[in-house]
């Protein structure tokens, strides 16, 4: 029984991201899969919930948190990405990649179908296992949830502030107050950490603990992949970007060198 839900959660992600290509290629801008990212784990996380029947507190409030996150982080990038076209990264692959569709399907959607499955198992084992009480490790998981999300939302929301600023009233083009005086990405920090508070509550059922490959692999995404390093990357060259960089943390927060 178990097992057929991880493979029909698996068809129906596919099939999420399939329908998000079809409105990409209408759009004609890959950006869109963007905001599918975040709505996949809403999407996801409930089906689990509808397939499983599985009512109770435990998968209630996984539910809940990842649909407040999913939301959050959706509704964010739709606002950034509105009027702006095509993200840097998709206009560059469609103006070099040959067989573009073919290419933006598979390692574009369909790639990022597999890993939204992937990292979402623990979610998905948590709606379905066998409910017991919750343990004091499930609030242990919800407290760093809560730290991660508020890190990761207070990131986005300055961040948006600051470039809504008059030029005239910022200090230079580079955000360094807030939580970006701790680390030079604190969404990327926060987003990994919710994923680590998503791992802790999993360990509160049974074989809980053999998801650990989850929160591995989406912080090694944000570190080492499609996050840090696209940014790092961009501003290689930016002089002011580079000072910031040598006093603040590249990934987890601490204080500033002197």
């Amino acid at each position: 029984m178990l097992s057929s839900i991880y493979f029909q959660i698996f068809l129906l992600v596919l099939l999420y991201f399939a329908l998000f290509f079809v409105i990409a290629v209408l759009k004609k801008d890959n950006s869109i899969v963007d905001i599918g990212w975040g709505l996949g784990y809403v999407y996801t996380a409930n089906m689990a919930l509808y397939l499983t029947n599985n009512y109770n507190l435990r998968s209630f409030l996984i539910t809940f948190i990842v649909t407040i996150w999913g939301l959050r982080l959706s509704y964010h990038i739709f606002k950034r990405n509105l009027g702006q076209g095509e993200d840097f990264r998709y206009a560059k692959w469609r103006e070099n990649w040959d067989h573009f569709y073919l290419k933006s399907f598979l390692r574009v959607f369909m790639l990022q179908g597999v890993l939204l499955f992937i990292i979402s198992t623990p979610i998905i084992k948590i709606v379905s296992a066998p409910y017991h009480s919750l343990k004091i490790i499930d609030f242990i998981g919800l407290f760093i949830w809560g730290i991660g999300f508020a890190f990761e939302a207070a990131a986005d929301k300055q961040l948006k502030e600051f470039k809504e600023l008059p030029e005239s009233e910022k200090d230079g083009h580079v955000l360094k107050s807030g939580v970006w005086k701790y680390t030079r990405h604190p969404n990327y920090f926060g987003d990994a950490l919710v994923w680590w508070g998503y791992y802790v509550i999993v360990l509160a059922v049974s074989g809980g603990w053999k998801f650990i490959f989850s929160p591995i692999i989406m912080t090694l995404l944000l570190r080492f992949v499609s996050g840090v390093p696209l940014l790092e990357k961009r501003y290689a060259d930016d002089e002011e970007y580079q000072k910031y960089a040598e006093k603040t943390n590249k990934f987890f927060p601490w204080f500033q060198k002197k």
